[in-house]
């Protein structure tokens, strides 16, 4: 079974547009677990903008799951990572000031700094995990960087998924069979979503592990609004 590791970077977004601690970030971490999910994810980036590097720091006293911590890294990140330990890192190329990441990695043009960083954890013990387009020859060059992991950008598989979803799941297929017969293991994420997920975990062979978070916070309050509505209603009756 494909594991739910779920990123609660928006959670921090929410909390931090108000100041205070409301969400509060552990609680909503433990009570995720709670109701099922396998993992949880963050992702800080260097301005802090949600999840704060003292949140990555508090949350390993209520994962009781995975933990993955996503991330370019620069040497701040690589610190914040293994003074942590968690479960997993994952590396993503974007930007400083980027929205949200948008490309996978160069396993190539990248591959000797790759292979220091992924040495630098694997030696601390953390599972190694890297963002890459499904190029079948990115995951060739992925191999050489000595990571235990590939986490698939789906981005481009969501998009096209109302146009054409054996056209837009095609080449994830071929990078996820090529990825096993290298021995890599297979993560996914990116605008993954209740509309679209069950038809990728079905056609992506070896999947372990999705992470999603923008999409599962706002369908959580969607499917949620109707419920608290009704519970103000019912303090105000």
């Amino acid at each position: 079974m494909t594991k739910l590791s779920v990123n609660v970077n928006k959670v921090a977004t929410l909390r931090n547009s108000r100041g205070g601690d409301v969400p509060n970030l552990l609680k909503v971490a433990t009570d995720l677990q709670v109701f099922g999910a396998q993992g949880i994810t963050v992702h800080p980036r260097p301005d802090q903008r949600h999840i704060r590097y003292a949140d990555a720091k508090a949350l390993p006293a209520v994962v009781t799951t995975e933990y993955n911590i996503e991330g370019n890294p620069i040497p701040a990140f690589m610190d914040l990572v293994l003074a942590i330990k968690p479960t997993q890192v994952t590396l993503v190329p974007d930007a400083e000031d980027a929205i949200t990441s948008n490309a996978g990695w160069d396993t190539l043009t990248h591959a000797e700094f790759l292979k220091d960083v992924i040495a630098q954890f694997k030696s601390a013990g953390i599972r190694t995990s890297i963002f890459v387009d499904p190029d079948l020859k990115m995951i060739e060059g992925a191999v050489a960087t000595g990571t235990d992991r590939i986490e698939l950008y789906t981005e481009a598989y969501a998009e096209h998924y109302h146009k054409d979803k054996e056209a837009a799941i095609s080449p994830y297929r071929e990078a996820a069979i090529l990825a096993n017969k290298l021995g890599l293991g297979i993560n996914a994420g990116h605008d993954l979503s209740l509309d679209n997920i069950a038809f990728f975990a079905q056609e992506i062979p070896g999947l372990l592990e999705v992470s999603i978070g923008h999409a599962l916070m706002s369908e959580s309050l969607y499917l949620g609004l109707e419920t608290v509505v009704k519970r103000y209603l019912a303090q105000l009756a």
